[in-house]
């Protein structure tokens, strides 16, 4: 196994815990839907746009998973793992094709952020709809899941200017 290999199981694990800590802890429950909103998808994008591919899609969908796991939300670990892990690939792929065509990194950040962010919403609806049988009365969480949405594309560009102007990002590139 090559020192590259090594840097990205530990960034792998790292984005997993912190995603997890991002979710588990800082929660706010949300009305008629006996559910929360989190920051958690803020470590999802970010596990995106710094580990990305499955890599990044791993810590985001297990750091998540394992909040819902230990939260007691156990119907929704598959779908959790699911969602989060194709939201942070999706993200990855397209923050990677947008700065390829020299578009600016901001739009890059915002579009791959809000398709990620789009996953999520109806990802949840089609989960609870569907797998869970909640039918029709899933729209509930729908608005929660907006707010949960807008926040966390808020704090992740925030948090990602904040690590890029400190240089931690170029030294977290050079890891994977």
């Amino acid at each position: 196994m090559t020192n590259k290999s090594v840097n990205k199981i530990v960034l792998t694990a790292l984005f997993a815990a912190i995603t997890f800590v991002a979710t588990y802890i800082i929660k706010v429950p949300t009305l008629g839907t006996n559910g929360y909103v989190n920051i958690g998808d803020t470590m999802v994008l970010l596990s995106a746009w710094l580990i990305g591919g499955i890599y990044g899609g791993l810590a985001a969908g297990i750091g998540s998973a394992m909040s819902d796991l230990i939260a007691g939300y156990t119907t929704y670990v598959p779908g959790t793992l699911v969602i989060k892990l194709l939201m942070a690939i999706a993200a990855w792929l397209i923050f990677k094709a947008i700065k390829k065509a020299n578009i600016n990194k901001v739009v890059a950040y915002i579009v791959s952020s809000v398709v990620a962010e789009l996953i999520m919403v109806f990802g949840y609806f089609l989960y609870e709809s569907t797998l869970l049988g909640y039918g029709l009365a899933a729209a509930a969480s729908i608005p929660s899941n907006f707010i949960q949405a807008g926040t966390c594309i808020v704090l992740a560009y925030i948090l990602v200017a904040a690590l890029e102007a400190s240089k931690a990002t170029a030294l977290i590139k050079k890891l994977v």
